[in-house]
C-alpha cells in the first residue's frame, strides 16, 4: 500500500472515484487542482534537473504546492470524507 501521504494515493483515490461514479464538483475541482499540482511539480523537476533550480528550491516550492493541495481538500472535502485522505 502506498504511503497514506503520498499524491500517487490521491490519483488512486479520484481513480475510484470516476469509476464508480461519484462525480461531485468538489471531486472534479480536487481532480483539477490534482493535475495542476502534477504539471506544475513536472515543470520544477525539469528546472532542478536542467540546473536552473537547486534541489533545495525545488524542494521548497513542491511542499509549497503540496501544502496548497492539501489545503484545497480540506476546504472541498471539510474533513468529513476519509477516503481522500492526503
Amino acid at each position: 500500500m502506498p504511503y497514506k501521504g503520498s499524491f500517487l494515493s490521491i490519483l488512486s483515490n479520484i481513480q475510484v472515484r470516476f469509476l464508480y461514479g461519484q462525480v461531485k464538483p468538489e471531486n472534479l475541482i480536487f481532480n483539477a487542482n490534482l493535475q495542476e499540482f502534477a504539471q506544475k511539480v513536472g515543470i520544477i523537476t525539469s528546472l532542478e534537473t536542467n540546473g536552473k533550480l537547486t534541489s533545495q528550491e525545488a524542494y521548497k516550492k513542491i511542499k509549497s504546492l503540496w501544502k496548497q493541495l492539501k489545503r484545497s481538500k480540506k476546504q472541498l472535502f471539510n474533513n468529513n470524507d476519509s477516503s481522500t485522505s492526503l
